[in-house]
């Protein structure tokens, strides 16, 4: 892209491309430049998670919305906006591991590859999966012959969505034909897939059309962090989230929608993500030490926490709290 285009298409997305923020320590390395997704990526030398994407199942620009969040980016696509995953890079065992199989794949995979110079291949060591909603298992399908055709990379499932790829097409094609294999997950219970990673899955209240839905505690050599890109109302939790943030050092969590407001044309109660202005409020009572763990994720095109000119994403910081970015890396 010549720079005359990269100014212009940077004008043109002024109103919905959030600010940079800096993660504000050495253990958070993040991005300075306009166009994050552009830049060289560092080597990490440890193991680490990488931000490989912020938005939510259907991506932004969201299908048939013309409004100013979206109507821009239908002919100039931001880089920077990827549905929802998180990348483990673990340089000593030389293994790399994806959270979530989106849409955006092919460039999340080719994005993490960016962080580490062991592999000869972008595809990962193996895949986790939380559900299966169109944002968080459909990019499997680039895995099978009319793509990559890859052999039997393992497939991190819980029961039920294990069942629902072992019976349904195309899913089951690509375990018949071995590009994927499945490895079992079971609730509360940890996988330790190797020195440097154990992860363990719980279930979390939310649609459950075709599978359960779980949130991740990815552990590595000397930190840990929780993974819920998709939950229900945190009342509905049998698990109480502040004592959860509490356990770990990092928690991304579930921001689709950052008020009622935003949704008017849609029944609140049919798509019950906590708002973030009620996670705020329920997470104000934590320390700044807790707070400072947090890191909204999973954003609807419409949230204005997209929108630099919103003030929504001053509102959150000045709260304690962060945005996760793109390119963010954490050390583990």
């Amino acid at each position: 892209m010549s720079k005359f285009y990269c100014s212009l298409f940077c004008l043109i997305l002024i109103a919905c491309t959030p600010e940079k923020e800096d993660a504000g320590t050495s253990e958070k390395l993040v991005p300075d430049t306009e166009t994050e997704s552009e830049q060289p990526q560092e080597i990490v030398d440890s193991p680490s998670l990488v931000i490989l994407g912020t938005i939510q199942d259907a991506g932004s620009p969201h299908i048939n919305c013309h409004k100013a969040c979206c109507e821009a980016l239908h002919t100039h696509p931001d880089p920077d906006k990827k549905v929802v995953s998180l990348g483990f890079i673990d340089p000593e065992n030389k293994k790399k591991y994806l959270f979530e199989a989106t849409p955006d794949i092919s460039s999340q995979i080719a994005l993490l590859s960016n962080f580490e110079d062991f592999s000869e291949t972008d595809i990962p060591d193996g895949v986790f999966l939380t559900h299966a909603h169109i944002g968080h298992y459909a990019g499997l399908m680039f895995f099978g012959k009319e793509a990559t055709n890859t052999q039997n990379v393992p497939v991190f499932a819980m029961p039920k969505m294990r069942e629902f790829l072992s019976n349904n097409g195309p899913w089951n094609q690509l375990i018949s034909e071995e590009n994927i294999l499945l490895s079992p997950l079971e609730n509360e219970s940890p996988t330790i897939v190797n020195s440097n990673l154990t992860v363990i899955p719980f279930t979390v209240p939310h649609r459950d059309e075709y599978s359960e839905t779980v949130g991740y505690k990815i552990i590595g050599p000397n930190k840990s962090a929780i993974f819920i890109p998709d939950i229900d109302k945190w009342e509905k939790w049998r698990k109480n989230i502040l004592e959860e943030i509490n356990e770990v050092d990092y928690a991304f969590l579930d921001a689709t929608f950052y008020d009622a407001n935003e949704i008017p044309d849609r029944e609140i109660s049919e798509i019950p993500h906590p708002l973030v202005s009620e996670s705020m409020e329920l997470f104000a009572q934590l320390s700044d030490e807790n707070k400072d763990k947090i890191y909204f994720i999973h954003f609807n095109h419409s949230n204005p926490i997209l929108d630099n000119s919103s003030g929504k994403n001053e509102v959150i910081e000045a709260a304690g709290f962060h945005n996760a970015l793109i390119n963010q890396v954490f050390k583990m």
